[in-house]
Formats: C-alpha cells, structure tokens, sequence
C-alpha cells in the first residue's frame, strides 16, 4: 500500500525552516487526525524559526504551529469527544492534569506541559495528529457554523488577551490604554470595546499599525515618539490617568511609564514579556504604594480560557478577521513568515489547504 504523504514544514534549526513531503501522521487509540484548514503565525514561531525558543533545542526537527482550526478526518479506536467531519479549533496546551495548576484550572501554568507546535508536531502542515490527552481535556473545541477558519485559528491569542483582562478587570465606562498596536494590541482594543470601555486609547512606534488601530475601535492612536502620552491620557480622561494599561508590547520603557500614566486604583497588566537577558525595569514602588495600584501579569492562556474566547467569537460579538493581514497558501510559508516579522502587518494566516 503506497504511504500517503503530506506537504509540511519543518525547523530543523535556527533560519532553517524546510518545506518537505512527510507520511502523514498515523494515529493510535484515541487519537485524532485532523486535517488543518488555517494556521495563523505567532510571536513564537518567529522565535522558533530564530533558534530562541527553549523547547526547540539543537538537533530538534520539528513542525511548528499552534494556533489552527481544522476538520476531523480520522479517528482513532475510543476516541471521544469528537466526530467526523468536525470543524473544530485546538486549544493546543495539554497539561500533566495532576499538578496544582492542573487541578486549579490553570494549565498553562503546568511545568510538565504539551502543546501542539511546540513539543510535538504542529499545524503548519496539511494533517495534524492530536494525542489522547488533547480528547480527554477538552482541547477540541466546536465552531460554530459559518465562522471564518481564518479568523478562528486566532482564538488561542484572544484567549491570552481575555486572561489578561479578566486579570484588571476590564469594566463598563474604563478609559482603557493599550500599548503596542500589533496583533495582540488590536485583540484588546475589540475586547475593551466589547465589554464597554468607554474611551480606549493606543499608542506604538509603527506608523503603519497607528493608521490601522481605530478600526478596531481606538478612540485615540498616538506615536509617543511625535506626541505627549501622558497628555493625551489626561486629555481623554479628565484629568484622571487610564483605569486600565494593558503593556501589550515588549518594551522596558512602556512598562516604566505604565505606573505614571495610571489613574488612582488603576489596574495595570504587564502582558508582554521582556527579553530574558534583559527583563528588569525601574519601577517606582511608591507610585504603586500611594495610588494603589494592581499591578499583574499573565502568560498564555488555559484550556477554560480558550473555551470562553471561542464562544466571543462564535456568537460574533467580536470578529478577528480583521486582525487578518494576509493569507498565504503553505507553500509560500517563507514569504508568509517574512511578512509576520516585518513590523507593519497584524496577523498573517497560513491556508494549507489552499
């Protein structure tokens, strides 16, 4: 019998990424095969085609991808939770399900974790196999019909961004400061819309991703390169500093100045990461102690999180197809990957099945 293979592409490295014919996946008892309809390029995709990611390490070949919507295709003996023909989206982090953050419904906190596209093969190939464990935690998650897969291979970073504003407690009449206008940075400006901020300002160096931010709702786009942030917060706010700062880009100097341009009581969310050689800030804890703020920090999402967000989107209350740059077919991954570097696209969506 003539093995069946699949288009995939594969790291094999730092700079090294490989498209290449590969068997697909066989599955075993309850598993899944699932054939990827969308694949949308994260963050950390750049760092595992860079070489900078930890569960990459030397020698590694491996197919990224994390964030994807595909349809059932096959189904391994016992598998439950899933049909045939299913247009599904992954939450794709399985923990071990017996540690604290397990048991507490925090798996993205799990030490000993899984995810598709980051210690197994993922979805930047045609057919993706999911273990067991994605079945029996409920990482298959229904969409509803007539939902843009495209769109919906998005809800894992929506979900991280719901978790971080579940973290400041977004709230009806919130003047909302967003900072960093990227992918990310858009998905907070439609949910703080979504849960009734009433002004919602964002500022970044990218002239590009300031032209494009109040159409997903910004009230005011600001470069603090050419304009006062701190004035422009007054200004919106009468006087009073943002309720809410979501630091929605790696920036040393956006986390600093987060802490002035705060309200009283205001809520901060630090929910972009520094580099790891460089992760301190100044931070000027009398500000904290004498404006009492709450200042967190979220990482990822959990399964439950991923739920949540799936259900936003499938009801329609936000629509993340705007946040689409770009679609590419997988063969042209490279030129795909290049365009989600360049600094002035939002999301780019791989469509292996185009």
């Amino acid at each position: 019998m003539t093995e069946q293979l699949m288009l995939a592409a594969v790291s094999h490295g730092p700079n090294d990424l490989r498209l290449e014919k590969r068997p697909v996946p066989a599955i075993g008892p309850g598993e899944v095969l699932l054939k990827t309809v969308s694949a949308s390029i994260c963050g950390t995709d750049l760092r595992i085609l860079h070489g900078a990611h930890r569960k990459y390490p030397p020698g590694t070949e491996r197919i990224p991808g994390h964030e994807m919507v595909g349809d059932v295709a096959l189904l391994g003996a016992g598998a439950a939770g899933a049909t045939m023909g299913d247009r599904v989206f992954v939450a794709p982090n399985m923990g071990c399900g017996r540690c604290r953050q397990c048991v507490s419904g925090n798996n993205n906190l799990c030490a000993d974790y899984q995810a598709i596209g980051i210690t197994i093969d993922g979805a930047f190939a045609e057919y993706v196999r999911l273990p067991a464990a994605a079945l029996l935690q409920g990482n298959l998650i229904p969409l509803a019909k007539g939902v843009d897969p495209a769109a919906a291979s998005m809800i894992e970073p929506f979900a991280c961004v719901l978790r971080g504003q579940d973290a400041v407690d977004v709230r009806p009449g919130d003047v909302v400061l967003v900072m960093g206008a990227g992918p990310i940075g858009a998905m907070h400006i439609l949910l703080a819309r979504m849960r009734g901020a009433a002004r919602v300002i964002v500022s970044d160096l990218s002239p590009e991703r300031i032209a494009m931010a109040p159409r997903f709702g910004a009230d005011r786009a600001v470069n603090p390169a050419q304009e006062d942030l701190k004035a422009v917060v007054a200004a919106e706010s009468g006087g009073e500093g943002a309720d809410v700062i979501i630091v929605a880009a790696p920036s040393h100097a956006a986390q600093q100045s987060a802490l002035e341009l705060a309200a009283l009581g205001g809520r901060i969310n630090l929910f972009g990461g520094l580099p790891k050689d460089r992760p301190n800030i100044a931070f000027d804890s009398n500000l904290v102690h004498y404006r009492e703020l709450r200042v967190t920090g979220t990482t990822a999402c959990s399964t439950d999180d991923c739920r949540r967000a799936a259900s936003i989107v499938s009801s329609g209350r936000v629509d993340l197809s705007a946040v689409i740059t770009a679609r590419y077919p997988l063969r042209e991954v490279r030129e795909a990957m290049a365009l989600a570097e360049n600094g002035t696209s939002l999301k780019v969506v791989l469509e292996p099945g185009s």
